[in-house]
């Protein structure tokens, strides 16, 4: 997402260098939408990956609808604008098929059957090879698997964004949904490297999300610090830190964590290499229990776009 939008201005050619350094590490998942950009980073993500197709898994959303003003969206899982999108996507992607295919954001007027059974129907085409969904209420997982196997939830899942303990987390487990954890590194804030609000570009969307506000943007800091801390005791990063905890909640989840640059991409990387003791989750947990994150996740006209 950070290469075409929202994170600041970007640089194709580290983007694709990054890309192309991550199936270098044996990095063969990749997560778009065609909300990023919006449309372009669908473009960036199939020039990336030409002629290496098959060895990959391209998985990308449909479902928010943005218009002229960059800052309004919308949300449809109308049936026939399911596939729609899905042409769209196939399209830019430069593929014959998408590996996974969610649903971005639920449609609060359109049963959540109506659109799964649209997205099923391309499964059975050969279209999209599994399905997935973003950001949806227990419940409405439960109605979806109901019409066709979900392959995977994508819900943000960090230290500071701890929802989905809330039985999600079980739930998926239940089911036999895999769990996929975005934005875990806090949207960048949990690398320890953001210590000013004026360090975020002009355009980047963080300046109005809630947790990089004034007063909350300061408390948060004291979280980071925390983990600093820990993190230098374990002789790595706070953003490996933080991955490494994602990572050991589960073995159903799978953490994507977004960069533009081929350094942060290594950084990231080993994190696998970091193991959490008992007792060091024990000690994370005293110094970032659940809660501890001041602020929402986005800004309030964002959050209503969350299926609750």
């Amino acid at each position: 997402m950070g290469m075409s939008e929202f994170y600041g201005p970007g640089d194709e050619a580290e983007s694709i260098a990054t890309i192309h350094r991550a199936l270098d590490l044996g990095i063969d998942f990749f997560d778009t939408s065609d909300a990023y950009g919006p449309y372009t980073n669908e473009e960036l993500v199939g020039r990336a990956l030409r002629g290496r197709r098959d060895a990959v898994v391209i998985a990308t959303k449909f479902g928010i609808v943005r218009g002229p003003d960059p800052a309004t969206r919308s949300v449809s899982g109308k049936p026939e604008y399911v596939r729609k999108a899905c042409e769209a996507s196939l399209k830019r992607l430069g593929t014959d098929r998408i590996d996974l295919y969610y649903q971005h954001r639920v449609d609060p007027n359109t049963p959540i059957e109506e659109t799964v059974g649209a997205m099923a129907a391309l499964v059975e085409e050969g279209k999209v090879r599994y399905l997935g969904l973003s950001e949806a209420a227990p419940e409405t997982v439960r109605r979806a698997c109901k019409i066709h196997p979900i392959a995977a939830l994508q819900t943000e899942y960090s230290l500071w964004s701890r929802e989905p303990e809330d039985g999600l987390l079980a739930l998926c487990e239940e089911l036999g949904v895999g769990f996929v954890a975005y934005s875990p590194l806090g949207r960048g804030f949990l690398t320890g490297q953001i210590k000013r609000f004026e360090d975020l570009a002009p355009d980047d969307f963080r300046r109005v999300s809630p947790r990089f506000q004034g007063e909350n943007f300061h408390k948060n800091l004291i979280l980071v610090d925390r983990i600093k801390g820990l993190a230098a005791e374990k002789g790595c990063t706070p953003a490996q830190l933080a991955l490494a905890w994602v990572l050991a909640q589960s073995a159903n989840i799978v953490a994507i964590p977004g960069t533009k640059r081929r350094s942060y991409l290594e950084e990231n990387v080993g994190a696998l290499m970091i193991n959490l003791s008992a007792d060091d989750l024990r000690r994370i947990e005293q110094v970032a229990p659940r809660g501890t994150a001041v602020g929402d996740r986005y800004p309030a006209v964002t959050m209503r776009l969350i299926n609750g």
